[in-house]
């Protein structure tokens, strides 16, 4: 029997569930987030851990304040499109920008990390990621709704914590379009220089 795809189960527990738990999904860079069930153990991939840095690397919103409400527009059930970004303090040998958008706290509700978007290969020089960005510079991956590309918080029925994350990378990422989350967790295994994050909740109309 064909095992059925994160992607699958993600989604469908993400919009389809009850009972979920709200918290701020941070931890260190190990991936240790203490969900508040007792399960501290955090996933090896990369691209899943904290991007919580110590580092110059910075990212934030104008569209809303460090654990702060992000606005309705940028739901998947809304306008569905990102929320603007800046980006500040990129290591100077670094080669590229990463980009990663996830929950935590679906964990609760599927057992997993929920991923909302992924992106690499972003030029190191970028400081701007406007809304409803035209990632034609950018190289995008497959979310857990399945689609290529954004897909906006959808909270089943709880506030959730979202992190959006930067990662600094050594260089390019021979990762095709459409990429899978573990796909990018493998490019850039050893190959972050500097990391950073900014969460939003996000309440479920």
């Amino acid at each position: 029997m064909r095992p059925v795809p994160r992607r699958s189960v993600l989604a469908a527990a993400a919009l389809g569930l009850a009972g979920c738990s709200s918290n701020d999904g941070n931890g260190d860079d190990t991936g240790g987030y203490g969900y508040g069930g007792g399960d501290t153990a955090g996933p090896d991939n990369p691209a899943l851990a904290s991007a919580e840095g110590s580092g110059s690397l910075s990212i934030r919103s104008s569209a809303f304040e460090a654990g702060g409400t992000i606005p309705r527009e940028f739901g998947k059930n809304q306008s569905n499109v990102n929320p603007p970004l800046e980006i500040d303090g990129v290591p100077d040998d670094a080669g590229s920008l990463a980009l990663v958008v996830d929950d935590p706290d679906a964990v609760a509700v599927a057992g997993e990390i929920f991923v909302h978007w992924l992106v690499w290969n972003v030029p190191p020089d970028t400081t701007t990621i406007p809304e409803d960005w035209d990632v034609s510079a950018a190289v995008e991956g497959e979310n857990d709704f399945g689609d290529v590309g954004y897909g906006g918080p959808a909270p089943p029925d709880e506030p959730h914590t979202y992190r959006f994350k930067c990662f600094a990378v050594d260089g390019m990422l021979d990762l095709a379009a459409g990429g899978t989350v573990e796909d990018l967790g493998t490019a850039l295994s050893g190959r972050i220089l500097a990391r950073a994050q900014v969460t939003g909740t996000y309440t479920p109309s």
